[in-house]
């Protein structure tokens, strides 16, 4: 059980919004909206890999021991379920950190790995590992390159920088230990929520991704995913 209520993560996130809602100024909110209806209208959810194409491998910085982490290696142990997250600043990504924090055995007894891939600084991804006490690797994808590869990555428009700005959240700092001044795009950069499984052959046997932040896969569906 995933918690007290045993509510689905998008229950759990929905009142996140429900909350936000409550508490923030109506034209701060306005902007967030445009900005989610904006990234959508890219058609980058388009731009996912598919079921049954082979994934990209990778090799990024664990968190805890500042060691490479590859792709190739994990799979050789078994299928490998791979979070794509914005940040630790993120509530709707804490939330669904942790719901697959309590899912954790529930993966091991599937033989899966799973790994969560966010392009924060491994020092922001080593504070969020404690912080949450997640049992699972965090791994640092400087610029978003690794969610290119799978079709999730985007770069903040200006517009929307002001934004973050404007809520205290200084994506630039995070993702790449800049500040407002001196911030490349690069640094810019984020992942669309998004989970993909990938079996011991390296194909894709699930995939999801949202423009719209506050969705996310149901870990359910992951689960179902990897029984079949």
């Amino acid at each position: 059980m995933v918690s007290s209520d045993n509510a689905s993560l998008q229950d759990r996130l929905d009142r996140i919004t429900q909350n936000t809602r409550a508490l923030v100024q109506p034209e701060r909110l306005a902007i967030s909206e445009k900005a989610t209806e904006d990234l959508f209208n890219t058609g980058i959810e388009e731009n996912i890999l598919k079921v049954g194409t082979q994934a990209p491998s990778f090799a990024l910085e664990d968190a805890l021991t500042a060691r490479l982490v590859r792709s190739t290696d994990l799979l050789t142990l078994g299928p490998l379920v791979i979070s794509f997250f914005r940040g630790r600043w993120c509530p709707y990504c804490v939330t669904e950190l942790e719901t697959w924090r309590d899912l954790h055995s529930q993966l091991r007894k599937r033989g899966a790995l799973f790994v969560a891939i966010s392009p924060q600084t491994t020092r922001q991804n080593e504070f969020t590992v404690h912080q949450y006490g997640l049992p699972y690797p965090l791994l640092a994808d400087p610029g978003a390159e690794v969610a290119g590869k799978f079709g999730i990555a985007y770069t903040i428009p200006p517009q929307h920088r002001r934004y973050f700005q404007s809520i205290l959240v200084n994506i630039p700092f995070n993702n790449a230990g800049l500040s407002y001044h001196n911030a490349t795009e690069a640094s810019w950069r984020l992942p669309l929520p998004a989970v993909f499984v990938i079996d011991r052959a390296n194909t894709i046997a699930f995939a999801e991704a949202h423009a719209d932040f506050r969705v996310r896969p149901e870990p359910a569906d992951v689960l179902a995913a990897l029984d079949n």
